[in-house]
């Protein structure tokens, strides 16, 4: 008989609100199975379009699986989530949506690349190979502040943080804002590069199963995370390539970092620009080079070679 306690993902919600009723009540230390949704809300499917993309309802975008109350937690505490498996789906997309994303101002139409992908790879197109790593781009707690609140930006309490080292053998440290924590879960990915720049990773529907616990009296201002050496190394078996945005703002290097590798990849790859800025949202990482030598810092776009196959 399992031991994970099980959240489907009909139980899923739009937006943080701490008055919203718990699905379920568990102790610290108790290991839960929870289903997610894809960030379309169900509304994209492996025969979508980028018709379909330019038609999402907003207001059904992103839901989390929960609220979960996690019992002893009160605000000043931390709920600590130990992210232990996944199960996956198969198939995910990635998406532009028009007004969204680092460089909405030049991808101004919609795009919807389907992948297939297995516990090992994402088949991005033909020739172009992702290794698969999953993770819940949104996993958080109820706000303090009453009344329903956007999931899109993340907050201190977590959210849709994207950050893709929340992996397996990872440990999420959540600052407790209401009583119960109220944990949420979704907008999970079987890929993503550092930053998602695009705006959608390798978006998918999964299971993932945690742990929940719970330290008192932490006080952590904002959220922290661990990962293991298991899962910490990133590998560059054929080496990578990258490019770089040297401005006194670090938004602007970054747009200009990634409209480097866009023109790189449309160069030497003879990739459609949109299919390019795709890619950078699922592949390449975004590094901080250097934020010391006034007036002008040094963001990195890495490109990892051996995706190309």
């Amino acid at each position: 008989m399992s031991q994970y306690k099980t959240i489907h993902h009909h139980h899923h919600h739009f937006g943080w609100d701490n008055a919203l009723e718990p699905v379920l009540r568990v102790e610290p230390g108790a290991e839960l199975e929870i289903h997610t949704v894809d960030s379309s809300g169900g509304q994209l499917d492996a025969n979508s379009t980028a018709a379909d993309v330019a038609k999402l309802d907003f207001e059904k975008v992103n839901p989390v699986t929960g609220p979960i109350y996690v019992e002893g937690a009160q605000p000043g505490d931390v709920v600590a989530v130990d992210i232990l498996d996944f199960t996956e789906s198969g198939w995910g997309w990635t998406g532009i949506i028009p007004g969204f994303g680092l460089l909405a101002e030049e991808f101004t139409d919609p795009l919807l690349n389907i992948s297939h992908y297995d516990a090992k790879r994402v088949e991005f197109q033909p020739g172009i190979h992702i290794p698969t790593r999953p993770f819940p781009g949104t996993i958080g707690l109820a706000l303090r502040e009453p009344g329903r609140h956007s999931v899109v930006p993340p907050r201190q309490q977590g959210g849709n943080m994207d950050i893709r080292d929340l992996t397996r053998g990872s440990r999420l440290y959540l600052p407790v804002a209401v009583h119960g924590g109220l944990l949420s879960i979704g907008d999970t990915h079987a890929a993503q590069g550092d930053g998602e720049v695009c705006g959608t990773a390798i978006e998918t529907a999964m299971t993932v199963k945690v742990r929940v616990g719970l330290i008192k009296n932490a006080e952590f201002p904002s959220p922290r995370y661990e990962l293991g050496p298991a899962h910490a190394t990133e590998p560059y078996p054929k080496g990578f390539y990258g490019t770089m945005g040297i401005a006194p703002d670090l938004l602007q290097a970054t747009k200009t970092a990634i409209y480097a590798m866009v023109d790189h990849l449309t160069t030497e790859y003879g990739m459609d620009p949109d299919l390019a800025y795709a890619l950078c949202s699922v592949a390449v990482n975004l590094r901080i080079s250097e934020v010391v030598d006034a007036p002008n810092w040094v963001v990195s776009a890495v490109l990892p070679r051996h995706i190309f196959v």
